[in-house]
């Protein structure tokens, strides 16, 4: 796999004037751009660093020839693992994300499934327990890892790129799909692997190689890309102009059209999971759903596990292995999609989701979700009750004016007999797929006739749901508690001009507890992102204790107050805070986690 090498020839023909060659045109698509990469072409040279085995499993550390650019090879290291004694085992390709490098536990946790596993350490960073001299990834005269983070976005000639004039060749995910398509190359010459069966998948940056890799080879037989891979990423939000879109160094028409993962969705032949997180900040819930609608055979399903970010929780995690145990070793059903229908015209004008499950698997529950805001990374996701009619469960979907676009989606939730969700992580007892995202402009808001008939509520959470509306971190951690909402970014919720916040808490001991306000998450458009904290005494005791807090009471790390709540978007309670050195609370929680009885904005406001 050698680099395509361009120049000008310039021919003076008995007297006649010099002719110069017409200025070399690069691949203007998908198909032009790998219709030269034959993936088996070159030799492997596959090499196995050192090779052990525990219970069950044969680990190998690899490494194998990619190709060879502006004349030096390039190679990467990978490990790979399968069951002992395993032949002709289903085959996944694992593409770790940025920052990131090959993982072992991915591969044990695959092993342990019945597959034979090869996670690809890409970005080069040193390996699990790697010995001295061991051979690492070696990408030569190129560099598509994050010491050349500028090569994502870029099109234009360098030293290390490809071509000598703009070109997709010029940019980090071209060579690193090459490298990732050498990974199946591998794979399927692996006696313990069935070329017939495999699959890919990877999470954020990881995310963006799977819908690449499977955009571009048909021996991928099953992709599930988590928090990467949405495209669009170069278009600007029509609902929120404000925000500014990345753009490439180089052709934004070209870029999109040939590294644009929208431009690679309608290519892919397999099926195709997308595990997302409603807030994530790099795979963005509604382009991904763009992107999914690109995919021309339909086969497709979503998981957003909500209020997250860049994680999930085991319900959402598990979905990916079912979805690899359905299509490469045929041991399970996935339902479909759940049928999802946005009723604007209703009898009493208030929008309504209606949602009717796949009933192949008993149905554990319906949940149902909606927002007004239309910055997917930040929005809050209110819950509306869904009740059950026949097969079809319905929630209204109340707005506080018809200014705002509306959205919504639904998540059901099927039981399972407890199984492993993913490395690391707890069991899961079920699992559970996303309907599509529905989207209402103000226009078809008013065109419907839809009334405002949603209210402002001081209180923000009785929680009589529990933490049906936070986000927990390390939750059961007795020490490094974390619960955050994003619902004081609602106008619901929003505190007015005056009022006081209000917090009921009951504390086993006498403790500190750090509660911290987030201005301008993600919304650098409307400002720069702080954190704001206010450290509250505990006394302790069996009754809850009230704490009223004013904007004033919360300083960030330079001591200044918060103004006002008009731009926080998230509200933190934790145990402790260390930022820049210094610590709020206490590492050492006494006793029991705090319970939360009621949170709330006192005092009538402006």
């Amino acid at each position: 796999m050698k680099s395509c090498a361009w120049g000008v020839l310039i021919g003076i023909v008995c007297g006649l004037p010099a002719v110069v060659a017409a200025e070399p045109k690069p691949p203007a698509t998908v198909g032009e751009l790998f219709a030269d990469v034959d993936p088996r072409k070159d030799p492997l040279d596959a090499k196995v660093v050192r090779e052990w085995e525990e219970p069950g499993i044969v680990y190998r550390t690899v490494t194998y020839h990619i190709g060879t650019f502006k004349g030096k090879p390039a190679r990467v290291a990978a490990f790979f693992g399968f069951p002992k004694g395993a032949k002709k085992s289903p085959g996944l390709l694992h593409l770790h994300g940025g920052g990131q490098r090959a993982f072992l536990k991915e591969v044990e946790f695959y092993a342990k499934r019945g597959y034979a596993c090869l996670s690809v350490n890409w970005g080069g960073r040193e390996m699990e327990n790697a010995k001295a001299g061991d051979p690492n990834t070696d990408w030569g005269a190129v560099d598509p890892t994050q010491n050349n983070v500028p090569g994502y976005f870029n099109l234009r000639p360098g030293d290390k790129y490809l071509d000598p004039f703009d070109s997709p060749r010029n940019n980090n995910w071209y060579l690193l799909t090459l490298g990732a398509r050498r990974g199946l190359t591998f794979l399927e010459q692996q006696p313990e692997v069935d070329p017939d069966r495999l699959g890919v998948y990877g999470h954020s940056m990881g995310g963006n190689l799977t819908v690449y890799v499977a955009g571009t080879d048909d021996r991928v037989k099953a992709a599930a890309p988590s928090v990467g891979g949405s495209g669009f990423r170069t278009q600007p939000w029509p609902l929120l102009p404000q925000y500014k879109p990345q753009l490439p160094n180089g052709d934004v028409k070209l870029f999109a059209a040939t590294l644009g993962f929208e431009s690679y969705a309608p290519r892919i032949t397999a099926p195709l999971l997308w595990l997302g997180a409603t807030n994530d900040f790099h795979g963005l819930m509604d382009d991904t759903y763009r992107t999914g609608a690109r995919v021309l055979h339909g086969n497709v399903r979503y998981a957003f596990t909500p209020h997250l970010n860049h994680r999930f929780t085991p319900e959402f995690a598990v979905t990916r292995p079912l979805w690899f145990d359905q299509h490469l070793k045929k041991t399970f059903t996935c339902p479909k999609t759940p049928d999802s229908k946005l009723v604007l015209a209703t009898d009493d004008r208030v929008p309504e989701l209606r949602v009717t499950p796949d009933a192949s698997r008993e149905v554990a529950g319906v949940h149902v979700y909606y927002s007004v805001d239309p910055d997917p990374r930040a929005r809050f996701w209110r819950s509306a009750e869904a009740k059950k009619a026949g097969d079809t469960w319905t929630a209204k979907l109340p707005i506080p004016d018809t200014d705002r676009p509306l959205y919504a989606f639904a998540n059901v939730v099927y039981r399972l007999d407890e199984q492993p969700a993913e490395p690391s992580a707890p069991a899961a007892k079920q699992f559970a797929l996303s309907s599509l995202l529905h989207t209402a402009v103000p226009k078809d808001l008013r065109g419907a006739g839809v009334l405002a008939t949603d209210k402002t509520e001081p209180v923000i959470d009785d929680f009589a749901h529990g933490w049906r509306d936070w986000y927990l971190l390390e939750a059961g951690n007795p020490h490094h508690w974390e619960f955050s909402t994003r619902k004081p970014a609602d106008p619901k919720w929003r505190g007015k001009k005056g009022q006081r916040l209000t917090i009921d808490v009951q504390a086993e001991k006498p403790n500190e507890l750090v509660v911290v306000l987030t201005e301008n998450v993600f919304r650098s458009y409307r400002g720069v992102q702080r954190e704001y904290a206010a450290v509250v005494k505990l006394t302790g005791g069996r009754e809850p204790q009230r704490v009223s807090l004013e904007a004033k009471d919360f300083t960030d790390g330079d001591g200044k107050a918060l103004a006002s709540w008009a731009e926080v978007d998230l509200l933190s309670l934790r145990a402790y805070q260390e930022k820049g050195g210094k610590l709020l609370g206490n590492k050492s929680w006494v006793g029991a986690q705090p319970a939360f009885r009621m949170l709330s904005w006192e005092g009538d406001g402006k």
